[in-house]
């Protein structure tokens, strides 16, 4: 492999094991970057790893945790910098759909659920990482998110807050950090072939739907370029759609 925009950079992929965060974290060392895959599941570390060293011949760091168990994020925050003294790029892929019920049914402990997984967890990842973020030359933290953060919808609520809650986070953090070299990026990989699609849309054909590793491409591409603003949002299908119309 000979073009590598990304080689020697230390990738942090959260929801690893499938998904979105399993095709992003493979696109990523493709180009170059060293994994540190975090997921629940070890068997779908494990199977990224296996894809990972066939295509580069290099292993990922696994971290089998829960990210909603927040202490394992200061202890992962550490474990990076005890290695690697850095982190160039965080991709922040994990997150729970949660109950699709009216607001005035969800039970709490669904409610908290979902708030500690997808924004919550997002606090103490920002908290523990931004350190180590600061000391790359040319950091990117992307974070995954949705429509539903800017678009109510019936009985999408405890995923639509959280994820509306999580751009504000990030929005605020970035402004924070605008006199730094660290660049955040909301982006929003649309609809695609995902479980979490799957579990909201049962009845839509999956066939219809992108692959996750259509959605590769970008985030390496997000990983390298200059994007000037504190905090950038990207849309999949409109940078798809883009780059289609720029290469006819």
């Amino acid at each position: 492999m000979t073009d590598l925009p990304l080689k020697d950079r230390i990738a942090l992929v959260t929801g690893a094991s499938r998904g979105i965060g399993h095709a992003a974290a493979l696109a990523l060392a493709k180009a170059g970057a060293h994994i540190v895959a975090v997921a629940r599941t070890q068997g779908g570390l494990e199977a990224l790893d296996d894809e990972i060293k066939a295509a580069t011949g290099q292993p990922a760091t696994l971290v089998p945790m829960d990210i909603a168990e927040h202490d394992g994020l200061d202890q992962l925050g550490l474990a990076i910098h005890q290695r690697f003294g850095r982190l160039d790029i965080l991709l922040h892929a994990a997150a729970m759909l949660g109950p699709m019920t009216p607001v005035a049914h969800i039970e709490p402990k669904h409610w908290d659920k979902v708030v500690a997984l997808n924004l919550t967890a997002s606090y103490r990842l920002i908290r523990s990482v931004e350190p180590l973020l600061r000391a790359s030359d040319r950091p990117r933290a992307i974070f995954l998110t949705s429509t539903r953060a800017i678009r109510p919808k019936a009985f999408w609520g405890p995923y639509g807050v959280s994820k509306a809650g999580l751009e504000h986070l990030v929005r605020t953090w970035a402004d924070e950090l605008e006199q730094t070299k660290i660049r955040a990026i909301l982006l929003d990989p649309s609809v695609m072939r995902t479980r979490l699609r799957a579990e909201a849309m049962p009845g839509e054909d999956p066939a219809t739907l992108p692959e996750p590793s259509e959605i590769g491409p970008l985030v390496v591409e997000l990983a390298q370029v200059d994007l000037g603003k504190p905090t950038a949002s990207v849309v999949f299908s409109d940078w798809k759609t883009a780059g289609m119309l720029a290469s006819a």
